[in-house]
């Protein structure tokens, strides 16, 4: 099977940036997006062969998620389980499909902000997030997805030094992403390409970012760990605009 996941960054301009071919090209079973920025009646959007599902954040113009996919779901959920009790704003960050064999989860994680206003938050996100996970687990496999927007280790963005304790490189953030995978999940990209640089799927609109490599990895895929020898390939698709971030996508033979 071929999963995809990008942050769009706004799927109306993406559109306009050749989002429509690139989806034809990948040919891939499911395709899940972040930060797609709408609600799903604004845009007429149709693959064939594809059903679609969207989570919007109730703030418009912001956040979001939306998954394609052409294995149609046994159930679709949206956010995490008692996310009002939780104190979590419904910002369209989380969609999850069951199928026979496994679960698929798109996430789009809340950004600690400058200054750090939003880390307390993200605290508490993360660990609702990894007990949410850790549910699924239990019952079959797990494939997640999406903008984690954390680079997990100093490998995984180009100044590591001069971004230490910003927003996506905290002591804190890159701790919980620990806690993660320890928890029973396995970064696909890094199981098969551990000492791998110059891998980066976000890049800043400012000095020249992009063309210099100057980038993050921040978008992943992650599978439950008793999977990982389903894992085929896991790639960055840094050559594909439209996008400050760029797709990622996993290969791999689905158990029975």
């Amino acid at each position: 099977m071929r999963f995809v996941s990008w942050n769009v960054n706004g799927l109306r301009a993406c559109l306009g940036k050749g989002f429509e071919e690139f989806f034809r090209i990948i040919n891939a079973d499911i395709v899940a997006l972040q930060e797609t920025k709408l609600q799903p009646h604004q845009i007429e959007l149709e693959f064939e062969g594809y059903e679609q599902y969207w989570h919007s954040a109730v703030k418009k113009g912001y956040s979001g998620t939306a998954v394609f996919t052409r294995i149609p779901p046994l159930a679709v959920t949206y956010g995490l389980p008692d996310e009002a009790e939780l104190g979590f704003v419904p910002e369209g960050r989380v969609i999850t499909l069951e199928f026979e064999t496994f679960y698929f989860v798109t996430c789009y994680t809340p950004n600690a902000q400058r200054e750090l206003t939003r880390l307390s938050y993200r605290m508490d996100w993360e660990d609702a997030f990894r007990a949410y996970l850790q549910s699924l687990d239990a019952k079959k496999p797990v494939v997640i997805c999406g903008d984690l927007n954390v680079a997990h280790q100093e490998i995984d963005l180009k100044n590591a030094k001069s971004n230490r304790g910003n927003a996506g490189f905290t002591d804190e953030e890159r701790a919980k992403f620990t806690e993660l995978l320890a928890s029973g999940f396995v970064d696909t990209f890094r199981y098969l390409y551990p000492d791998k640089t110059g891998a980066y799927s976000w890049w800043s609109y400012m000095y020249n970012a992009r063309a210099n490599n100057a980038g993050w990895r921040i978008d992943y895929f992650l599978v439950s760990e008793r999977i990982r020898g389903c894992i085929e390939e896991s790639s960055i698709l840094p050559e594909v605009m439209g996008s400050d971030h760029c797709p990622v996508m996993l290969e791999m033979g689905m158990p029975e």
